[in-house]
């Protein structure tokens, strides 16, 4: 088959390599010294260095129909931060160094733009965690997805030395939970958020202090840098996701543990006021569906505080997580 005869059945290589032109230097700029391989191989090389006896840690995650917003806005860039926050926060939780990270793009007719606007954006995001963008996959697959669409997955890898992994199996009853500041929805509960704001106008700021686009499409906070800089004084790490503080709070406690949450003692973001507001939601839907401004939440002895967080609550005998 000629690339004609390819391109008339919906597949244009050429658009594929102006892709991997256009993302060179945005790749090149995440590499760190461990990369042995440049941008366009079938794999990826990196060398593990400094670890003595390493574990390494992977995640996979996609950023679900938050994606929809940004094709909605025509806005690409943002959405690549957050399929990295989403991968390198999950394994950060464990100790984890996150090391590198490669990207799946899946699309029904490939634009160029857009899928550099994406790459930069998720190079963005590797150059916040301190990871490399070593590999990734371009997929146009006519039929697949309507005109406009596209979806977005990303795998990374991190390390961590086997006496330094968090598991959380030391949090005891009394333990003191901190909470850091989320930069708001992150990329949970989406599906629920554009069913609510969708005949809203989202140029509008609804008492948000900026138009509703802009708050809806604000990347997920990557909080490498402060679990890495904690991790001697933490039990464990909650990443706050879907589920919110009633699925998630429960993965790291020990069996016969749980949670109470001081209502209050942060600042919750408007923009949940107005999905509580204008989606009549109760208070127990809010809080097993977002992060409520809390996006990562540290697990420490009582007497050690966690810089640049908020105290949020206390480890108890009791079972479950409880919000008062």
């Amino acid at each position: 088959m000629s690339d004609d005869a390819y391109k008339r059945a919906g597949v244009d290589i050429d658009a594929g390599e102006a892709v991997v032109k256009g993302i060179g230097p945005a790749v090149k700029s995440t590499f760190r010294p461990e990369v042995l391989t440049g941008l366009g191989g079938f794999g990826g090389l990196f060398a593990l260095g400094k670890y003595e006896n390493p574990v390494l840690v992977s995640g996979t995650d996609g950023v679900g129909t938050k994606l929809l917003v940004a094709q909605r806005l025509n806005q690409h860039q943002s959405i690549g931060i957050d399929l990295v926050a989403m991968c390198v926060n999950d394994i950060a939780v464990s100790g984890a160094e996150p090391l590198f990270f490669l990207d799946y793009f899946a699309t029904g007719k490939l634009s160029p733009e857009v899928a550099v606007q994406v790459v930069e954006g998720i190079a963005e995001g590797c150059r916040q965690a301190g990871c490399a963008l070593i590999g990734g996959e371009t997929a146009e697959m006519p039929g697949m997805y309507g005109p406009g669409h596209y979806d977005l997955a990303g795998f990374a890898v991190g390390a961590v030395e086997r006496d330094e992994v968090i598991t959380g199996e030391n949090i005891q009853a009394g333990d003191v939970l901190w909470g850091f500041a989320s930069s708001g929805l992150h990329s949970n509960g989406f599906s629920l958020v554009r069913h609510i704001v969708d005949a809203l106008d989202w140029e509008a700021d609804h008492g948000l202090g900026r138009p509703l686009k802009e708050v809806l499409l604000t990347p997920t906070r990557i909080y490498v840098k402060e679990m890495l800089a904690l991790r001697k004084q933490v039990r464990g790490w909650v990443h706050v996701t879907g589920g919110g503080f009633y699925e998630n709070i429960p993965r790291i406690l020990p069996e016969g543990l749980g949670a109470t949450i001081e209502r209050g003692s942060w600042e919750i973001p408007g923009i949940f006021g107005l999905l509580e507001r204008e989606g009549s939601l109760s208070e127990r839907e809010l809080y097993r569906t977002f992060n409520m401004g809390v996006g990562l939440i540290g697990v420490a002895p009582e007497g050690v505080e966690l810089p640049g967080a908020t105290r949020i609550g206390v480890v108890n005998s009791t079972p479950g997580v409880v919000i008062k």
